[in-house]
């Protein structure tokens, strides 16, 4: 599942192409919004919120996505997207392969850009000032210039007996981790995701989500690809943005120990999700 870091760059690519421009058209492919029509509304802005999308419209509407496991937004030029006579200035849906796929859910056209929203888990349409109901229940979002530190400390702390990677998973708690900013982060303090809250030290609770916002920052900065040349940009901590410690790297060996690397199922159903970690760094 996309975490709050792309998440993040989700949004900026749909608002640097969409914002300030008027939508020629639209096309929901989800039956509750099969014949709404957001053609003639100016977009306003797109932002994230944990891992939601918000593109917020002319007249006080909301378009509201989440990706989910495989979701994805695509942008494509103009001139790309549709030649004559499908092109972005018909009120049709514009003819690009991109569009045309059976998993697409919403396509959006201006005079510029064509925005291609692919398996994407939700999709609502609501008036922007009943936002809340769709991510009222979020945490503090890490990425939020204003993340609110005490109060998610306050959310993962108010359930004592809870593995500190569920607390850290749950979006109640703090909007915008998942399993890669939850393993790194415990991994790098040396924390098992199976240590119950209560049982952790405050100022290590206080490191490791200090790490994971730190990290997701440095993400939507410079992007997953490592730099051309990591070892002569890397940062002070080692940590760059796609050079995982524990992530996707089942059986390989820790960079610290030595000790193959494993992946387990945490949390409750639905909710469960499988972290990585290290059986000797993390005892």
């Amino acid at each position: 599942m996309p975490e709050g870091d792309a998440v993040w760059r989700t949004a900026r690519r749909l608002h640097a192409a969409l914002a300030g421009a008027v939508l020629l058209g639209s096309d929901l492919r989800v039956p509750a919004l099969a014949t709404r029509d957001l053609s003639g509304r100016t977009t306003i802005e797109v932002i994230p919120r944990g891992k939601h999308l918000l593109h917020r419209l002319e007249g006080g509407v909301t378009l509201h996505s989440h990706l989910r496991m495989d979701g994805s937004w695509r942008v494509l030029a103009a001139a790309t997207a549709a030649g004559s006579p499908d092109s972005p200035q018909h009120r049709a849906t514009p003819q690009h392969p991109a569009t045309r796929r059976h998993t697409v859910r919403a396509v959006l056209w201006t005079a510029a850009h064509l925005a291609v929203g692919d398996s994407l888990g939700m999709l609502d349409l609501i008036e922007t000032r009943h936002e809340g109901r769709l991510v009222g229940h979020l945490g503090p979002d890490v990425l939020d210039r204003a993340f609110d530190r005490e109060l998610a400390l306050s959310n993962l702390r108010a359930e004592p007996t809870r593995a500190v990677a569920e607390a850290l998973l749950d979006q109640r708690n703090l909007a915008g981790i998942g399993t890669i900013y939850a393993s790194e982060p415990l991994h790098e303090h040396q924390v098992s995701p199976w240590t119950p809250v209560g049982e952790l030290d405050p100022e290590v609770l206080g490191r490791v989500v200090d790490t994971a916002r730190l990290w997701m920052v440095r993400s939507c900065r410079v992007g997953h690809a490592p730099p051309a040349d990591p070892l002569r940009q890397r940062p002070a901590d080692g940590w760059l943005p796609g050079t995982y410690r524990v992530f996707g790297r089942r059986g390989r060996s820790c960079r610290r120990c030595g000790t193959p690397i494993e992946e387990r199922p945490i949390g409750r159903q639905p909710q469960e999700r499988v972290v990585s970690f290290c059986p000797t760094c993390q005892q």
